[in-house]
């Protein structure tokens, strides 16, 4: 069974999708909680730590073989989390998407609707030019007007905004979508510079670590589940 760490609601139907079409009869297990990314742009995702990693723990009692945080906010927290002694691997959503910045080369230019994600995707991007050898330059652009529109259920809009800043970049190798919530952006853009969002690879990485990992127990589709709330 793999677990998932949401921030909002909307991701629960997205990833179902995602197992439906690639991975069907792997159990997934949905663990929703706002308030977390709520609390982590007032604070500092450090503030967070010890409420995300309640949820691992919890995740990994109710039978998870792995975790996949689909908030880019939260994807670092989640990780350190999962090091500090969690038996089964945590992934964050949007790691597979920067390694694929980072090779499609130097000049990535990093779409947010959330300042709170800026430093986080930056340095994880910076982290996979690294690791793979190379230099990158990540220039990030804060599109804030969108995340009203999402707060305000207003999803067109949302990902309307996203295309239309995404159609105005030019000297760039990709652009890299922030968000997870941003993936229609793709079917929206006219840019001939490429678009790349987290949710189907960062899914197919998870999953590969769920069926992967030794002593899988039966996958049972279960319903989403709502961690209590955290102070």
């Amino acid at each position: 069974m793999l677990a998932l760490l949401h921030t909002s609601p909307v991701h629960v139907p997205v990833f179902d999708a995602l197992r439906d079409e690639t991975h069907p009869g792997l159990g997934l297990r949905h663990f929703v909680d706002e308030e977390l990314l709520r609390r982590a742009r007032r604070e500092g995702p450090a503030a967070v730590t010890h409420a995300v990693g309640v949820v691992l723990r919890r995740a990994v009692a109710e039978g998870a073989r792995a975790v996949l945080c689909t908030c880019s906010t939260l994807g670092g927290v989640a990780e350190e989390a999962g090091a500090a002694g969690l038996a089964v691997p945590v992934l964050r959503v949007d790691r597979p998407m920067a390694a694929a910045a980072v090779a499609a080369g130097p000049r990535v230019v990093l779409l947010a609707a959330l300042a709170s994600t800026l430093a986080p995707t930056t340095a994880l991007i910076e982290e996979e030019a690294r690791r793979a050898g190379r230099t990158v330059t990540v220039r990030p652009v804060l599109v804030d007007v969108a995340w009203s529109r999402f707060e305000a259920g207003d999803t067109e809009g949302y990902v309307r905004e996203v295309a239309t800043a995404a159609d105005r970049v030019t000297h760039a190798d990709a652009i890299v979508l922030a968000q997870a919530s941003m993936a229609p952006v793709q079917h929206f853009t006219t840019t001939p510079i490429p678009v790349l969002s987290s949710p189907r690879p960062g899914f197919e990485a998870a999953a590969r670590a769920a069926r992967h990992s030794p002593d899988r127990p039966l996958d049972i589709p279960t319903q989403p589940n709502r961690p209590p709330a955290h102070p």
